[in-house]
């Protein structure tokens, strides 16, 4: 299907539900007057009004072009500005209808021709970022300190290298320590004179279990961090890892979160 083909009236439908989601009744009236568009609908909910205008459109154009002009002003990422997460939400639930039709409505605010989709497995795969899949996973406030900027792009290569090098720096932050990698977890993890303790160091049980998670904060900056910073992003492109690897950074920051800092450090 061509960007002007006309759309089926039950994606004129779901499209018109959708738009009618992010709007108001009164955003409504502007656009249509701006565009000197009829609002003949007699309705006065929102998916209503633009359903029938969406298909007034079609009608007369026999082409969907301004049915696409009209989502792209409802959608226009200005009028987000303050509300980036909901932006891509929705843009992920319009695209769910799009793909359909072979388009895609890009974070630059401009429709593209894509593969077109068949079934709803098809379109949710097409769909689903690494935000997606980490909902219901407790993600530390610290991981999302670090890689906002890039989740919000989803480009889980870089917020997966951020979010290693955040929790580095919120061990330097918290020691005062400025050293990195695995100098710095074993300078500050010590045994023999620890600057954080992740608990009273009395027992062997214990001891264990400090240099267990002093052991997977060095494995973090082996096996995420350095590598992410040596390796082409070409070759690391799995979500599911990053998802992971963001988990396991959640769980890390969270030790850290009960942990005690005996004294500040001075750098050896």
């Amino acid at each position: 299907m061509s960007a002007g083909t006309p759309f089926p009236d039950p994606q004129i439908e779901k499209l018109a539900r959708l738009i009618g989601e992010c709007t108001t009744g009164s955003e409504i009236s502007r656009i249509l007057q701006e565009k000197n568009l009829p609002d003949n609908s007699g309705e006065s909910t929102k998916w209503k009004r633009l359903y029938w205008v969406f298909r007034y459109c079609q009608n007369e154009d026999k082409c969907a072009n301004n049915v696409l002009d009209l989502i792209r002003l409802f959608l226009a990422p200005v009028r987000f500005t303050d509300r980036q997460d909901y932006f891509e939400e929705f843009r992920q639930e319009l695209n769910k209808v799009l793909l359909f039709s072979g388009l895609e409505y890009g974070r630059d605010g401009q429709f593209r021709k894509v593969a077109k989709v068949l079934t709803l497995d098809e379109a949710e795969k097409r769909v689903v970022t690494i935000r997606t899949k980490l909902k219901g996973r407790s993600i530390h406030p610290e991981v999302l300190k670090y890689c906002r900027a890039e989740l919000m792009q989803n480009n889980y290569f870089h917020a997966v290298f951020e979010a290693t090098k955040g929790l580095a720096q919120r061990i330097r932050d918290m020691t005062g320590v400025k050293l990195d990698s695995t100098a710095l977890i074993d300078y500050v993890f010590s045994i023999e004179k620890p600057i954080i303790a992740l608990n009273s160091l009395q027992t062997e049980s214990e001891k264990s279990e400090h240099k267990g998670f002093a052991l997977l904060l060095k494995g973090c900056f082996s096996a995420i961090r350095n590598p992410r910073a040596h390796e082409p992003k070409i070759l690391w492109k799995d979500e599911n890892d990053a998802v992971d690897y963001l988990t396991l950074l959640s769980l890390l920051h969270r030790k850290l979160d009960d942990a005690v800092v005996l004294h500040k450090g001075d750098q050896p």
